[in-house]
């Protein structure tokens, strides 16, 4: 419509001429200013060297194969995600591996291999035998419409491992990385530093073939996330000019709730109808909480997220239009965690957020037009899986 009127215009005489151009211009510049009132997480994204909206594949591609697997962050790259999201901890001889649980029961056969030291923290384990764990059939058994006879016998990642997933293919996703229980690991984010120092994390990298993901080769290449305000600073201190984002929560250690009854006592059947009720104590409290993640590093929050269908992700409601606003107006991007189907895409990202965690990153995908330009079986297939 713009282009038709525009050159109808540009015909008529000198004075039309610049008549046509003052119309043209203002129209131009009023729709750049609508888009940038509907998304200032974009222009702060911008700025900061992040992608918009943000595709994170929390724990690789974690809905179709064993999480923070080689399979799970191999899909997760080709599908085309922006970042592969890890959780890393540090074994008992000084190595990060990516790993979420602090302890190994629930994705490893560590009852079956080490019984005596089934429940004992993952600190307490040296690489070598956390090698020697199966990583993988956990999820066949969780999920039988989803096994793959090639999940069995799957390790856990060191970190370097998942460093060189993320630079094996033409896409050249980031790393989204969580330091997690940071105080059972004294020193974890100076470690992390000399890592991602070591593997060429912290400076410019090549740039992806065009039409290929290219987020390794931009400012955002790495995000580093918490939520303990401990290690923010730590993080801040060792690696400044890094994007940082808060993770938030209600609760003991994070933000205040409006009711402090246990969910033992709260009448409520299961965990995410009880997380759903949970309010914050004021607006005052999450403002207090996006100014302490500003004024300490931090360039983005990473809220939990109340989901529509329930199950074991769905938090509390922490991304509420005008904590969106208020976020964005303190100048900080919001990714939410985790969210899967398209009824809260939509959802949430109508009410502001700037992109997502999700263990479905194909969907995601879809859902921003940037659908995978092959099915999930086809790149699990050729990656031997």
């Amino acid at each position: 419509m713009l282009k038709g009127m525009s050159n109808n215009l540009f015909r008529k005489t000198p004075i039309a001429q610049l008549l046509a151009a003052s119309v043209f211009t203002g129209l131009m510049l009023s729709s750049a200013v609508a888009v940038s009132a509907e998304a200032p997480g974009k222009t702060l994204s911008e700025k900061i060297g992040l992608p918009w909206p943000a595709v994170i594949a929390h724990r690789g591609a974690s809905f179709d194969a064993p999480e923070e697997t080689i399979p799970a962050y191999t899909v997760a790259r080709e599908l085309g995600a922006d970042y592969l999201e890890m959780d890393i901890q540090r074994t008992k001889d000084g190595v990060l591996i990516a790993l979420h649980d602090d302890t190994l029961v629930r994705t490893t056969n560590v009852a079956e291999v080490f019984p005596a030291r089934a429940k004992d923290p993952v600190s307490t384990f040296t690489l070598a035998e956390l090698k020697q764990l199966d990583a993988g059939s956990w999820f066949n058994k969780a999920y039988p419409d989803r096994a793959r006879a090639s999940y069995a016998g799957l390790q856990i990642l060191t970190l370097d491992e998942v460093i060189d997933i993320a630079e094996g293919g033409s896409n050249k996703p980031g790393l989204y990385i969580e330091t997690k229980v940071p105080a059972q690991f004294p020193g974890i984010e100076a470690d992390l530093k000399k890592n991602l120092e070591k593997r060429g994390w912290l400076t410019s990298r090549p740039a992806a073939d065009a039409g290929h993901v290219n987020v390794a080769h931009m400012p955002g290449r790495v995000v580093l996330q918490t939520f303990e305000k401990p290690s923010l600073e730590l993080l801040q201190q060792e690696m400044p000019q890094v994007p940082k984002v808060l993770l938030l929560w209600i609760g003991e250690g994070s933000i205040e709730p409006k009711s402090n009854v246990a969910f033992k006592d709260s009448g409520f059947k299961d965990k995410a109808s009880y997380y759903g009720a949970q309010e914050v104590k004021s607006e005052a409290e999450f403002a207090a909480w996006m100014d302490w993640a500003k004024a300490h590093g931090a360039i983005g929050t990473g809220p939990s997220t109340k989901l529509t269908h329930g199950g074991d992700q769905s938090y509390m409601d922490l991304v509420k239009p005008w904590m969106n606003k208020m976020a964005h107006d303190k100048g900080l991007v919001v990714h939410p965690y985790t969210v899967d189907d398209e009824v809260d895409f939509k959802k949430v990202s109508d009410d502001g957020v700037d992109g997502f965690f999700t263990n479905r990153a194909s969907e995601l995908l879809k859902f921003y037009g940037r659908p995978a330009k092959e099915s999930m079986d086809a790149i699990l297939k050729r990656n031997g899986y």
